[in-house]
């Protein structure tokens, strides 16, 4: 074999070794279900672009239509992945209107490709607004999809999320630059005033019933109460004041007699409420969302 064609072959295989090592994990999340062939046929559009790509879930559980919680699982997972991932989020009550198909750069160097819809509320204010870019769904569109309005899960953003993770566009060919903001829904930020601390409850842990809110140490610490303490928690849904219930702060379950409320600080350290060996959710009728809020307070 001549010299020329050794360096053909073994400029060939550095630059296959090459591409393989730029492909990011490319990560599904969605409310489809597995019930049915939803998330394979988004995951075939993803392994036809490329079958080297590394392809990973969140969920496919999320509650039907819910943004907010569609907008929580990212925030609650994105950090743990490293710079160069490649989020394909699809909750999409509005599918084939007139809402935007965006790629969200964050300043972490994360990708979001997804409907703008709320969807984006978490991630954008956690991780930073790098820049913002509409799809361009005659570039960006699986192969003879257009007759297809209510698929663009798998026609458009798996589609566009696995070419951008695959390395055969870059972020600037997904789309043209929008200014440098997405949709955001409205929720109770973390705060502390007049004694008492408030927040939002963004999602259950749901296997277990607990609530946990988006107050942390940091903001709670404000209130300047200890584990042992008595607290005072009120719970609202919208303007209607759901429960309230005097708690004991503690470290772990088992601080508090079985069945008992407790309060503690999750694995995210935020401020949380759960019953030992029982269900808060189901005892008290709280549940998650933008519109649920907490007031907490040192019991007199």
């Amino acid at each position: 074999m001549d010299r020329i064609k050794l360096c053909y072959i073994f400029l060939f295989l550095a630059l296959t070794v090459r591409a393989r090592a730029q492909q990011q994990a490319l990560v599904f999340q969605s409310d489809f279900g597995l019930k049915d062939a939803a998330v394979a046929e988004m995951k075939g559009v993803a392994f036809s672009v490329s079958p080297n790509l590394k392809m990973f879930d969140i969920t496919h559980e999320i509650p039907a239509y819910n943004i907010w919680e569609g907008a929580y699982r990212l925030y609650q997972a994105a950090p743990y992945w490293p710079a160069g991932t490649v989020f394909v989020s699809i909750v999409d009550p509005g599918v084939g209107s007139e809402r935007k198909s965006v790629v969200l750069k964050t300043k972490s160097g994360h990708y979001f490709v997804t409907p703008d819809n709320g969807t984006l509320t978490l991630v954008a204010e956690q991780l930073g607004i790098q820049e913002v870019r509409q799809i361009d769904e005659t570039r960006n569109r699986l192969k003879d999809s257009g007759k297809s309005y209510t698929f663009h899960g798998r026609d458009v953003y798996a589609y566009t999320g696995a070419r951008l993770a695959a390395g055969v566009i870059t972020f600037e060919q997904t789309g043209s630059a929008l200014p440098a903001q997405v949709t955001r829904l409205d929720y109770q930020k973390p705060v502390f005033a007049d004694r008492e601390v408030r927040g939002n409850i963004p999602v259950l842990d749901i296997q277990y019933g607990n609530v946990w809110t988006n107050v942390d140490q940091a903001t709670f610490q404000k209130l300047g109460a200890a584990s042992g303490d008595k607290l005072v928690v009120t719970i609202r849904h919208g303007q209607q004041t759901v429960i309230t219930e005097t708690v004991v702060l503690g470290n772990t379950f088992s601080d508090v007699p079985v069945s008992k409320p407790i309060a503690y600080f999750n694995s995210l350290l935020n401020f949380s409420l759960g019953i030992n060996q029982g269900n808060f959710s189901d005892h008290y009728k709280v549940y998650s969302g933008a519109d649920w809020s907490i007031a907490i307070k040192k019991a007199q």
